[in-house]
């Protein structure tokens, strides 16, 4: 924990989440409550991984982790 990284907890109604941070001189503690909404959050110690800085962006905000738009690719037809 005395890495400048950021941990996320989050209880098991998963509408709000705490942070802790270490800023070098003491634990900076965050606290986020989503007012609509659950927040999308590992079930098994499998699921956990380090986020990327949009993947973060996206849990605080709400959203699932990863872009549910796909894009469609034209067909290849064969013609005989």
């Amino acid at each position: 924990p005395y890495s400048r990284a950021l941990f996320l907890f989050c209880g098991t109604r998963k509408d709000r989440f705490k942070a802790l941070y270490w800023d070098g001189d003491g634990f900076l503690l965050l606290y986020k409550r989503i007012e609509n909404g659950r927040l999308q959050w590992p079930t098994t110690q499998k699921e956990v991984r380090r986020l990327h800085p949009k993947q973060l962006q996206r849990l605080l905000s709400g959203w699932g982790l990863e872009s549910t738009i796909k894009h469609n690719r034209p067909s290849k037809k064969t013609s005989r």
